[in-house]
């Protein structure tokens, strides 16, 4: 690892306040702080107008217990006193154990302000210093490709106890500005401005200003916190707003605040790896987790699996997955997740072997449900048995409690070799760093929904933003809203290291189309990803490389477009490339796609005619 650390101290007894100003390594973004407020400018605009800062807290309790004299609790951050300052600036170059992306650099300068209560001086009756007890840091970093803030509450000698009872960090946009609003992660975007009816809006939230930029308001490293979305506190003026109440003991560090910004849309997608370096590295062996693509089966019994383990042999799938009912009603108490349902045909380690002389591992699916009451005998059976991982089903997302208790049932499963998929509402937090056997999780409008191309084409600025989803692309199922060759683009545009295919179909319904074999030859994981173009709700192009050979998905959407694919980013050379596209007027091919091959020089642009909700996928390889 290459690395340059360069570290500057202020510390003084009391600190003036003024504007403590830090910018990113490269100088566009600009963020300034002053006494619990904070502006952002990114290429020399304001972005973020003079926004408030702080926590509150209600410790009255706790303050009584102490002997500490009631006071207002109505800004817990009105009093904080600035006693000093630290500066660092970090460089480093890291290897993801998998991704989109080979090595990733972690460059920003950092700020660290120290505050103290002003109103706390003397000593308690057990002689400890009553600021220590009272003590708050904010921690701001800018890096090329956003600006990220938390609040961080130093260790104290005894613990300090601390009830958060909400966050005060609030983003001021300029007028005019609009955003991509979403309530729930499984929800529709719709385009309105910061003035209409707004009430708890999902992260990352994209906006648009006035002036053309784009700006994505993100939330890294929630791990044993509350979530937190964005409310409208008033025109143009978003507001962090915490699922609930926060109880912590010292040391203790909210999440990220981040905010990106880009002139064209396309970088937004470029620098998605903020997250990852907001987020801590691992610790442990996770040289076992293994990535791929997966088929999952819904008819459970015997036969069925077994055809579904054959499917996934013969198109190059690495999983099957057993979906809900394998154990019974999945909603229902009684139902124990330790066996197969009396009525199934089939046992787990049988079906487990079968799947493995064939080269193909084997999930379970398992209700939160049943995780909850009986986890800690789950884990160990599910080893023995030789199960992958497991698909956490309905989870509960947002409280602290069980954001802790999610997260700490990741790290458990870890402990037994099995990787994590999660489903329903949770969205990632860049945790996939600390916690790499989190493979993937929903938290996205996907293909259970059967969204429209609209949507699927806004989803690479908005949702993919955060990290990889779990959209389950399917291809025969007749409910499909886009075209077949849309259908394949999805598994290079949407990154998610364990990657279901034919969400919705069966190995009765499947055909072996020529075109499939895209779906054959991609992985879930790359060397470099590169987003080439695009327009949320329009059309984006994603290319991605394996070794030598590059990946590209092109999603179009509702209207009809010509499009000129750029090569630049190719090494010079000559290139055969595969094309995977719309053919409505195919006879021979109910799917209506067709495959051909052209040659190209790398600085050649590919035209490409996409029909309305299409797309294509394309396959580049050099020529020796």
């Amino acid at each position: 690892m290459k690395y340059r650390i360069f570290l500057f101290s202020l510390l003084s007894p009391l600190i003036a306040w003024g504007q403590t100003t830090l910018t990113s390594p490269d100088g566009h973004y600009r963020i300034a702080v002053t006494d619990m407020s904070y502006s952002v400018t990114f290429h020399g605009d304001t972005i973020i107008r003079p926004s408030l800062l702080g926590i509150d807290i209600d410790n009255r309790l706790f303050e009584s217990a102490l002997g500490v004299p009631r006071g207002q609790n109505d800004d817990w951050s009105a009093d904080l006193v600035l006693r000093g300052e630290e500066r660092c600036t970090v460089d480093t170059l890291w290897s993801p154990l998998y991704g989109e992306r080979r090595t990733i650099r972690d460059h920003y300068n950092q700020l660290v302000l120290h505050y103290e209560k002003g109103n706390r001086e003397g000593t308690l009756s057990d002689g400890y210093d009553k600021r220590k007890f009272y003590a708050m840091d904010i921690v701001v970093r800018a890096y090329n490709e956003g600006v990220a803030l938390r609040y961080h509450f130093p260790e104290t000698s005894n613990g300090l106890f601390l009830h958060l009872t909400g966050e005060r960090t609030t983003f001021a946009l300029p007028a005019g500005t609009q955003g991509w609003y979403e309530e729930w992660a499984q929800g529709p975007y719709d385009k309105r401005p910061l003035c209409q009816p707004w009430y708890d809006c999902e992260r990352p939230l994209l906006l648009q200003l006035p002036d053309g930029k784009f700006v994505a308001l993100l939330e890294g490293d929630m791990r044993n916190h509350a979530r937190g979305k964005f409310r409208l506190l008033e025109d143009n003026v978003l507001q962090v707003s915490l699922y609930g109440d926060v109880d912590i003991i010292s040391p203790h560090d909210t999440p990220w605040r981040v905010i990106m910004a880009a002139e064209q849309p396309v970088e937004l997608i470029n620098h998605n790896h903020l997250l990852l370096n907001l987020a801590p590295p691992s610790e442990g062996d996770y040289s076992w987790v293994r990535t791929g693509k997966a088929f999952r089966s819904t008819r459970l019994d015997r036969a069925n699996i077994l055809r579904s383990i054959d499917l996934c042999q013969s198109m190059g799938l690495q999983y099957v997955e057993l979906d809900a009912g394998w154990y019974g009603p999945e909603g229902r108490v009684e139902s124990d997740a330790r066996r197969v349902a009396p009525e199934r045909d089939f046992s787990i380690p049988e079906i487990c072997r079968y799947a493995q002389e064939r080269g193909v591992g084997v999930w379970l699916y398992v209700n939160q449900r049943a995780l909850a009451r009986q986890l800690d005998e789950l884990l160990p059976l599910y080893e023995q048995w030789g199960v992958s991982g497991v698909k956490f089903g309905f989870v509960h997302v947002g409280s602290q409690q069980w954001t802790t208790w999610l997260h700490e049932a990741v790290l458990k499963c870890a402990r037994h070799n099995l990787m994590v998929d999660i489903h329903d509402e949770y969205r990632p937090t860049g945790l996939s760093r600390t916690l790499p056997n989190l493979l993937t999780q929903e938290g996205v409008r996907g293909n259970e929904e059967m969204p429209d191309a609209h949507h699927n084409t806004l989803l690479p600025f908005t949702r993919f933003l955060c990290g990889p989803a779990d959209y389950t692309p399917c291809y025969f199922d007749k409910r499909i809203r886009n075209t077949h060759a849309h259908q394949l683009a999805l598994a290079a545009v949407y990154y998610s290291p364990l990657q279901f295919l034919f969400w919705y179909d069966r190995p009765d319904t499947f055909r072996p189309e020529p075109e499939l074999d895209f779906w054959r030859r991609i992985p879930t994981t790359f060397d470099e990803s590169v987003a080439l173009d695009g327009w949320p709700g329009e059309f984006v192009v994603q290319a991605r490389r394996s070794g030598q050979v590059w990946f590209v998905g092109v999603l179009n959407g509702l209207d009809g477009r010509n499009l000129q694919v750029s090569t630049d980013f190719l090494p010079r050379g000559r290139y055969r490339v595969t094309l995977y596209e719309d053919n409505p007027e195919s006879t021979t091919s109910e799917t209506h796609a067709s495959v051909r091959q052209i040659q190209v020089r790398s600085g050649r642009s590919i035209p490409l005619s996409l029909q309305p909700s299409g797309g294509a996928a394309l396959i580049i390889e050099p020529v020796r």
